[in-house]
């Protein structure tokens, strides 16, 4: 197991993908849309879930391309490439992640 921080710098535990740590409910019910007693709470928390997404994205590609040089060093250099080419599709999706982090930040400040 291995360890990722929020935004706050507390520690989340990562490693095992089991139902427990892919549990994002939060509590209370924001199906329709946060009521406005909950709307900075709920603006919070997608901060922090998506801080946290992001994170772990970007720790599973750097695990990735540390696997691609491997398999690179074994002589398994399509694989490699293969892997590569996924490490820059995570890089894109984790621009649009950062984006919409950076978004909700924003509206936060102004709410």
């Amino acid at each position: 197991m291995h360890l990722l921080h929020d935004e706050n710098g507390n520690p989340v535990p990562h490693g095992s993908h089991d139902a427990q740590h892919h549990d994002h409910s939060h509590g209370h019910d924001c199906e329709n849309g946060c009521h406005e007693h909950c709307e900075s709470g709920c603006k919070n928390e997608h901060v922090a879930l998506l801080t946290y997404m992001l994170q772990h994205n970007e720790h599973h590609a750097a695990e990735l391309d540390e696997m691609a040089d491997k398999l690179e060093q074994a002589g398994l250099t399509d694989a490699a490439k293969q892997i590569r080419e996924g490490v820059s599709d995570f890089q894109k999706g984790n621009m649009r992640l950062s984006l919409a982090l950076t978004l909700v930040k924003e509206q936060l400040k102004e709410a």
